[in-house]
């Protein structure tokens, strides 16, 4: 048997290991949902209380409280893949619910998701956000100086890590800004959400106050914003991430050689919904984030996948370019060097965890929701 039957054969293998934890659980879902958001309204109610002592005390509190957010925010992002419970309706209630805590409209945000999984660390494929898109060190340095610097200015650690993403998860949110007028449904779900976020808030300001609903939440988002879109980054954007242009992409190639799994504590697992299992997700979005763990030690037994320490997360957001040369990303001051003796002309070949046997169709079925 061929070296390329006998690695296809694998690849269908990992595939058939993590489709077995595909299996959304009422009682797992329920026990998340409760062990969830009831440590939320603790934390809320911890931190209004804790405005009568010390607002220091107060915003303390927001670092454990915005985590718990990030770990709803899992949990309505299972909810859009329909992976969180069986039933698709409940996924649906269980999603717009979430949205409460999180702010982001359900619908909108999980059909945008859902395009992500179409075509991840593809470098042919320049839409998307600037989290899980990268231009080659030939494009950028192609362009002229102005383009350079509009491209590399949001992307710079400070912006794109810590000032853009309460900005967007607070503001950006509350319009279909990158909506387009054909998804109805979707854009109908922005106005909706910011309808119930406006009776909630509204019913809270009644009881407590404006400035003391505002001196709690918008810690508490700051911190899940933040924290979320530092883990968003480094799903895809990390040292060993494989890239590879439309020709090369492959469906386990991209999973398990260009999606991170980053090990965490385990509470901090907990605290995140698991979303350090990110290869498995792209493996198979169907697992729920309950199962990941398992499903993570499962494939592991039939390819080996290397992980990632936090000090390789915290590196992950200055690695923006991807350097054909050497084959690997790059941060912008390292565009233009050549660490390979290689030209420009002559890219490296990627060495991926799999065939292109698996073409874009099936990354598509397998990401779709219900």
């Amino acid at each position: 048997m061929t070296p390329e039957r006998d690695l296809a054969r694998s690849d269908a293998e990992v595939r058939r290991v993590a489709a077995a934890f595909a299996r959304p659980s009422n009682a797992r879902g329920l026990i998340q949902l409760l062990t969830s958001f009831g440590p939320l309204l603790a934390g809320c109610a911890a931190m209004y209380l804790a405005l009568q002592v010390s607002y220091l005390l107060t915003l303390a509190l927001a670092v454990p409280t915005g985590l718990l957010v990030v770990r709803i925010f899992i949990v309505q992002h299972d909810c859009g893949h329909g992976s969180f419970l069986p039933s698709r309706r409940a996924n649906t209630l269980v999603g717009r619910l979430c949205s409460l805590a999180t702010l982001t409209p359900f619908a909108n945000w999980s059909r945008q998701h859902g395009l992500h999984h179409a075509d991840w660390n593809n470098l042919d494929r320049k839409g998307g956000d600037i989290y899980s898109a990268c231009l080659t060190v030939r494009e950028y340095l192609a362009r002229t100086p102005w383009q350079r610097l509009l491209y590399r200015l949001p992307r710079h650690p400070l912006i794109a890590n810590l000032l853009l993403p309460p900005f967007v998860f607070i503001l950006l949110y509350r319009v279909p800004f990158d909506t387009p007028r054909r998804w109805v449904r979707e854009r109908r779900s922005v106005y909706l959400t910011n309808a119930a976020l406006a009776v909630m808030f509204g019913a809270l300001a009644s009881l407590l106050g404006w400035r003391q609903v505002l001196m709690v939440h918008l810690p508490i988002m700051v911190v899940a914003s933040i924290v979320g879109v530092w883990l968003f980054t480094l799903q895809h954007r990390f040292e060993t991430a494989q890239w590879t242009n439309e020709k090369q992409w492959s469906f386990i190639g991209a999973a398990l050689a260009g999606s991170s799994w980053l090990r965490l504590p385990r509470t901090l697992h907990w605290l995140t919904g698991n979303i350090g299992f990110h290869h498995i997700h792209h493996l198979n979005p169907r697992v729920p984030n309950y199962r990941l763990r398992a499903a993570h030690a499962a494939v592991q037994q039939v390819r080996h996948v290397g992980g990632l320490d936090l000090m390789d997360g915290l590196r992950a957001p200055w690695l923006t370019l991807w350097d054909e040369v050497s084959g690997r990303l790059v941060r912008f001051s390292d565009a233009g060097s050549n660490t390979t003796g290689r030209s420009r002309s002559e890219p490296v070949q990627p060495v991926l965890a799999s065939t292109a046997a698996f073409s874009r169709r099936a990354a598509l079925s397998s990401s779709s929701s219900p």
